[in-house]
């Protein structure tokens, strides 16, 4: 059965892994800021021409963060993240762009190359950064 957070996104692929052996079952609070998360994708979603969007990554438990190298303080592991495609919009830095001349509310894209990650913190920041070859982050995105 699935449980739908809103019109479009799903608890099952805001906490889906292929990391076998990890249990990443979001704790009540999570679900929360799930259902909050999944709340702020359906803006993404307009902003982007109501075109489907894939999510490769939501919530992350501790285990799943560390397994696949997230930062110790990422928004994934509080369900406020999220790593999307809009295959029907753009490449990542094409979603990046007009996501950054949106009125959309945001605390942190990411356009990390081949995905672009988005944050909810509660501090909505709006910033706005790329992934380099080095693996660090600058401001800004790339022309």
């Amino acid at each position: 059965m699935t449980t739908w957070l809103s019109s479009h996104f799903a608890l099952e692929e805001l906490v889906a892994t292929a990391h076998r052996g990890i249990d990443n079952r979001p704790p009540p609070a999570v679900r929360i800021a799930l259902r909050d998360t999944a709340q702020q994708m359906e803006a993404v979603r307009r902003v982007l021409g109501n075109r489907p969007i894939s999510i490769s990554s939501g919530f992350r438990c501790a285990q799943l963060n560390a397994a696949v190298g997230g930062a110790a303080n990422s928004a994934h592991l509080s369900g406020h993240a999220a790593d999307f495609n809009c295959y029907g919009f753009g490449d990542p830095g094409e979603v990046c762009h007009a996501l950054d001349r949106s009125d959309l509310e945001f605390d942190q894209i990411i356009e990390e190359g081949s995905w672009v990650h988005i944050s909810f913190d509660p501090r909505m920041r709006r910033q706005v950064m790329t992934r380099t070859r080095t693996n660090g982050y600058a401001q800004g995105l790339a022309a």
